[in-house]
C-alpha cells in the first residue's frame, strides 16, 4: 500500500461503535427491499468481504403511510420486515464490518401506491401533489405517531443485529420538508424560525437516541444545501442545526438537497462536486462526517481524510462498480480498481426494473441468485479448449477476460480495428461522456495480466478464417451498426435515406464525415446518449444543430439515470436547437419533412441529415459459420456462440453482461441459452 493512503484504514469511533477503517457504502435503493432478503444480503456482504467497513441497506420505511410503489424501497412496519433485513445485518458482521439502517419518512414525497393511506406533510398547501391529490398537514398528534414510529423501528433494528441507525431527512423526504421555508408554512412551534423548522429532526434524534442510542450509533442524513431542487434550505441554516444536533449525533451523513445532482452522472458533475457544501459541515461539528462524490482516487480520498474535509468517504456507485476496492487500496493494486462510470445505469435498472445492475460489473445483482462472485472464479470444465472471441468490444472484451479468469489455456481475441472498444472507442470520444470510457481502460488492464489472454489487432475474419484458426470453441462479438436506410422504429421508413448527405453515428465520428456548413439535423429515434452526443458535437464545430426526436421529451432514457434535465439544459446552453414529437418521412436535398405529435405536417432547411434510427446486428459471420455444420466439424470447431448486439443491439451494460454470463455458463450444457437462476419466493 502507498504509505499516503494508510489513513484511509484507521478506525474511528462512531458513538458506541469502531468503523474498522474510513470506507463506508451509504444508504442506497436496490430494487431488493425485504421482497428479496437473500438477494439483499448478498448485495451488501460483498462489500464487507471486499473491505468497506461500514455497509448500509436501502432506504428503510417505517410505516405504511411512506411507501414507494412503484419503487422498491426496504420495509420495517414489524417484526417479520425486521427479520428479513437482520439477515443482511448478520452477513455484513460476517466480514467483519458495521451495518446501517436508513429509517426514513417520505412525508409529502411518499408515492403509497401500495398501502394507499393518505400521504402526511408540514403544510398541505406546498405538498407535492401525486396522482391529483396533497398530502394532509400533519397536527399534533401525527407528529407525536411518526416519532413513535420512528422509535419502534429503532429498536426492532438494534434488535436484529443493525449498528448504525439513521434519522434520515435528505432527499426532499419529511425532515428537509421542515427544514424548508418554501415547503413548512406553518405558523405553530414547528414552523417559522429556524429553531422551529429544526425542531421535528431534533425531537426524533432524542427519541431514537434515548431508546437505543447506548446499543447504537446514531446517524442522520440530511442535505446542507437545497440547491434548486428543494428551496428554502440554506446551507449557514444547516450548519447552525447541524451545531444544535451535535450532541445527539453520533455520525452526519451529508449531501446536497437534490438526488439527481447528489447522484450526479460523469457527463456533468465531477467526482467530488459536493465538496463546496459538505466540506463546510466541519465548521459546525466535531462528530465523524460521511460524504458522498463518486469517489475511485485513492489520492484524492486520503486527502480528504486526512485534512479532515471528511472522517470518511461515502459511496453508492463507487461500491457497487467495486465492492473491492478498499482491498485493491490496501493492496496496492489501484489499476486493478474498476472505476465507476458514472452512467447511473445502477439507477435506470433499479428505478425501471427493480434490480440494481452495474455497466462495470455484471456480477452486481447476481450474487446470490446466480452465484457470481466479482472475483472469484472456478475454473471451467472445458478451459482445455481453445477459444476464439471475435470482436473486442464491451461484449467480447468481457468474455475474453472471464475466460482467462476461468483458466482457459489460450484465449484470442481478434478485431478488425487497431485497439479494444468496439462501440466505445468512439462513443468515449463524444462530448461528456468520456468517463464512459473506463469500461475499456479496465479491462485493457485485465488483459494485460492474463497469459493466457491475447489481443490481436487489425484483422477482419471471414468464415475461412475462422475455420483455418484451429479453436475449438468460436465466440462472435462482432456487435453492431446504425442502420443508414431510413428504417427506424415504430415508423414507416425515411424516403431519401441513401442521399450523400445523410449520415450514420459512425460515419461522423469515425470516419470524419461532415455535411456542408450551414444547418445540420441530427434525428434521434433511440432517445438516448448518441443523437445528443452527435449533436453537440457538431454544435461545437459551428453547424447550426437541431435535435429533432419522435419522442414528447429529448432523451427520455436519461431521466432514468436522473440526467435528463441536466442533458436538456446543457444542450440548450451549448446551442443545440430541439424539436420534440416530430417523426421525419422523408430527408430531400434542401431539407427535411415529417409529422409533428398533432399529425400536422413539419420541415426544416438543411445541409445535412444524421440519423440515429435503429442499429443492427453485425451477424454475418455467425449465420455463414451455422450455415456450414460440416466446416465446423471438419475444422474442429466444437461450438460456435454469439453474445452482445451480434446477438442484438441493446445498451453497453446489457452487451456486457452478456459476455460475462457465457463466459460464467460456457460449460454448462447450452451456454446460449442463460442457466435458471435462484428465485426468492414466499412459502404458501
Amino acid at each position: 500500500m502507498d504509505p499516503r493512503h494508510a489513513v484511509l484504514f484507521e478506525p474511528i469511533q462512531i458513538g458506541p461503535k469502531t468503523l474498522p477503517n474510513r470506507f463506508y457504502q451509504v444508504p442506497h435503493a436496490s430494487g431488493f427491499g425485504v421482497e428479496k432478503p437473500h438477494t439483499q444480503a448478498a448485495f451488501r456482504a460483498i462489500k464487507a468481504e471486499g473491505g468497506w467497513g461500514g455497509v448500509c441497506v436501502d432506504y428503510t420505511s417505517i410505516s405504511l403511510e411512506c411507501e414507494e410503489a412503484p419503487a422498491v424501497s426496504a420495509l420495517f412496519w414489524d417484526d417479520a420486515d425486521a427479520q428479513a433485513l437482520g439477515i443482511t445485518a448478520e452477513a455484513v458482521h460476517a466480514h467483519g464490518g458495521l451495518a446501517g439502517i436508513e429509517l426514513f419518512h417520505g412525508g409529502a414525497h411518499s408515492e403509497n401506491g401500495q398501502s394507499r393511506a393518505i400521504r402526511v406533510a408540514p403544510t398541505q398547501y406546498r405538498s407535492h401533489p401525486i396522482w391529483g391529490g396533497l398530502a394532509k398537514e400533519m397536527d399534533a398528534d401525527d407528529i407525536s405517531r411518526i416519532q413513535r414510529e420512528w422509535v419502534e423501528a429503532a429498536v426492532r433494528a438494534r434488535d436484529v443485529g443493525f449498528d448504525i441507525i439513521y434519522v434520515y431527512g435528505a432527499h426532499g423526504y419529511l425532515l428537509s420538508q421542515f427544514f424548508s421555508t418554501y415547503l413548512n408554512q406553518r405558523t405553530d412551534t414547528y414552523g417559522g424560525s429556524l429553531e422551529n423548522r429544526g425542531r421535528f429532526w431534533i425531537e426524533t434524534l432524542e427519541a431514537v437516541r434515548a431508546a437505543v442510542g447506548a446499543d447504537c450509533a446514531i446517524a442522520t442524513r440530511i442535505p446542507v444545501n437545497g440547491r434548486d431542487g428543494l428551496p428554502g434550505i440554506e446551507t449557514d441554516d444547516m450548519l447552525q442545526l447541524i451545531s444544535i444536533a451535535s450532541p445527539l449525533v453520533d455520525l452526519f451523513d451529508v449531501n446536497v438537497g437534490v438526488w439527481p445532482e447528489d447522484s450526479g452522472t460523469s457527463r456533468y458533475y465531477p467526482e467530488g462536486h459536493e465538496r463546496p457544501w459538505t466540506d463546510r459541515v466541519r465548521e459546525a461539528t466535531d462528530k465523524p462526517v460521511v460524504g458522498v462524490g463518486r469517489y475511485t482516487s485513492a489520492d484524492l480520498m486520503a486527502e480528504i481524510v486526512s485534512t479532515r474535509a471528511l472522517d470518511i468517504i461515502g459511496a453508492a456507485r463507487p461500491a457497487i462498480a467495486d465492492p473491492f476496492l478498499p482491498t485493491k487500496i490496501r493492496e496496492g493494486r489501484l489499476d486493478e480498481i474498476r472505476e465507476c462510470t458514472g452512467s447511473n445505469v445502477c439507477i435506470a435498472r433499479e428505478e425501471t426494473y427493480n434490480h440494481v445492475a452495474c455497466i462495470q460489473n455484471a456480477t452486481a445483482g447476481e450474487e446470490y441468485r446466480r452465484g457470481w462472485h466479482p472475483e472469484l472464479f472456478t475454473k471451467a470444465a472445458n478451459a482445455d479448449r481453445a477459444v476464439l472471441v471475435v470482436g473486442a468490444g464491451p461484449a467480447g472484451l468481457e468474455c475474453a477476460v472471464i475466460l482467462g479468469k476461468r483458466g482457459f489455456d489460450a484465449v484470442h481475441l481478434v478485431d478488425a480495428a487497431p485497439e479494444i472498444g468496439g462501440r466505445l472507442r468512439w462513443v468515449r470520444t463524444l462530448p461528456t461522456l468520456g468517463d464512459w470510457g473506463r469500461v475499456t481502460d479496465y479491462r485493457a488492464i485485465q488483459l494485460d495480466k492474463l497469459d493466457n489472454v491475447e489481443f490481436i489487432p487489425g484483422r477482419r475474419f471471414t468464415a475461412a478464417d475462422v475455420l483455418d484458426y484451429g479453436a475449438q470453441i468460436v465466440i462472435v462479438a462482432t456487435g453492431s451498426s446504425w442502420r443508414g436506410d431510413g428504417v427506424q422504429p415504430e415508423h414507416d421508413d425515411i424516403e431519401g435515406a441513401s442521399l450523400a448527405h445523410v449520415m450514420t453515428p459512425e460515419q461522423v465520428v469515425l470516419e470524419g464525415k461532415r455535411p456542408a456548413p450551414g444547418s445540420v439535423v441530427v434525428y434521434d429515434a433511440d432517445g438516448y446518449y448518441v443523437g445528443p452526443g452527435i449533436a453537440e458535437l457538431l454544435a461545437g464545430e459551428g453547424y447550426d444543430a437541431h435535435l429533432v426526436t419522435p419522442f414528447g421529451v429529448v432523451s427520455p432514457q436519461s431521466d432514468a439515470s436522473l440526467e435528463g434535465d441536466f442533458l436538456r439544459q446543457h444542450l440548450h446552453n451549448r446551442g443545440v436547437t430541439a424539436h420534440r414529437g416530430v417523426t421525419l418521412t422523408r430527408v430531400a436535398e434542401s431539407g427535411v419533412t415529417g409529422f409533428d405529435e398533432f399529425g400536422e405536417a413539419w420541415s426544416l432547411p438543411c445541409t445535412g441529415v444524421v440519423l440515429v434510427t435503429q442499429q443492427q446486428s453485425e451477424d454475418t459471420l455467425y449465420r455463414e459459420l451455422l450455415a456450414d455444420p460440416l466446416a465446423l466439424e471438419a475444422a474442429g470447431v466444437e461450438a460456435v456462440y454469439a453474445i452482445g448486439d451480434a446477438v442484438a443491439p441493446r445498451p453497453i451494460s446489457e452487451a456486457v453482461f452478456d459476455g460475462h454470463r457465457l463466459a460464467r455458463e460456457i460449460d454448462s450444457e447450452d451456454p446460449m441459452r442463460p442457466t435458471p437462476y435462484q428465485r426468492e419466493r414466499i412459502s404458501l
